[in-house]
């Protein structure tokens, strides 16, 4: 039976994505944009209050919330503030929304983040026994989640996705931003190389999503990440190897940190090590088609040419 899904914040890399996947499945999407209405698809709202965008959760079957700032920045407080603003308001209203929906969807998952869990060298993080971490972006995760799973919403069964980095084609992708390192020749070991890189390819994202919908015992916190964690000497090695790339000079952590200051970002987005992986997932039987990094690269890179 076809649905009828509403995403917010659904015209980033991740929203280009689940909604490609879900209309190529017969699948009616309807995105909530900050832009103006664009026919009965995409509805304006402004992620902090209610307005007439608040009649297309009637009847549907699914919420998928991606609204948040890019933490592709420097922490300034300015951007701290928008940051924890950009997620927190549009589920808070959200939640607001749906509580005063007659008809309102049996399922709604939140995007939240695997950085929740603390810098990982030593073992695996996963859902029962993965330790959260402390700092800024994790503290962020948690009041999102804390807003997310607040409110009294019965009926509808709820899943934070503790998403690792989702690689796949296009523009905006974190795949797009690491090649153009590794085709400059930038593309070396960053830091020490023992901080483990978390990941998972777009198209096991969407297929997750689609699990997740299907299996109606799966609620809380589930982490999207796939088996194969890899340290970032190997993952670079590996993308560098799919690229045909030979030359990839490596970056020290003092390098980094003025390269993130002229890019006005931060070295934690590189340098904390996520060592993550999706137990609940598969526990409830779920296959990854791209269950090793080695299989993704190949399969992106050779996608780009």
């Amino acid at each position: 039976m076809n649905q009828k899904i509403l995403i917010a914040g659904g015209t980033g890399f991740i929203g280009r994505h689940l909604t490609a996947h879900f209309r190529a499945n017969g699948d009616r999407v309807i995105l909530l944009t900050r832009g103006p209405d664009n026919g009965p698809d995409e509805i304006h709202w402004n992620g902090e209050s209610l307005g007439p965008w608040t009649e297309a959760l009637e009847g549907a079957d699914g919420l998928i919330n991606l609204c948040g700032k890019s933490v592709n920045c420097r922490y300034t407080l300015t951007n701290r503030a928008a940051i924890y603003a950009s997620r927190l308001d549009p589920t808070r209203i959200l939640a607001i929304a749906l509580a005063n929906t007659v008809r309102p969807p049996t399922l709604w998952l939140n995007a939240s983040s695997a950085t929740i869990y603390r810098h990982a060298e030593d073992r695996d993080m996963e859902e029962t026994t993965g330790e959260i971490g402390r700092g800024f972006s994790v503290d962020v995760c948690q009041q999102w989640e804390k807003v997310f799973f607040a409110p009294e919403l019965p009926g509808i069964r709820r899943v934070a996705l503790r998403s690792a980095m989702a690689f796949g084609p296009g523009k905006g992708g974190v795949f797009a931003a690491f090649q153009g390192l590794v085709n400059a020749g930038l593309g070396g070991t960053m830091g020490n190389g023992r901080q483990f890189v978390s990941w998972i390819h777009v198209e096991d994202f969407c297929r997750a999503v689609d699990w997740i919908t299907n299996h109606t015992e799966l609620n809380g916190a589930i982490n999207l990440a796939a088996p194969d964690p890899v340290p970032n000497r190997n993952f670079l090695a590996t993308l560098r190897q799919c690229s045909h790339q030979r030359i990839g000079l490596p970056a020290t952590p003092w390098m980094l940190a003025v390269g993130a200051w002229l890019l006005r970002t931060e070295t934690e987005l590189l340098l904390k090590s996520r060592r993550v992986i999706s137990k609940r997932l598969m526990d409830s039987g779920f296959q990854f088609n791209y269950p090793t990094w080695p299989l993704a690269a190949a399969q992106l890179c050779e996608a780009k040419r």
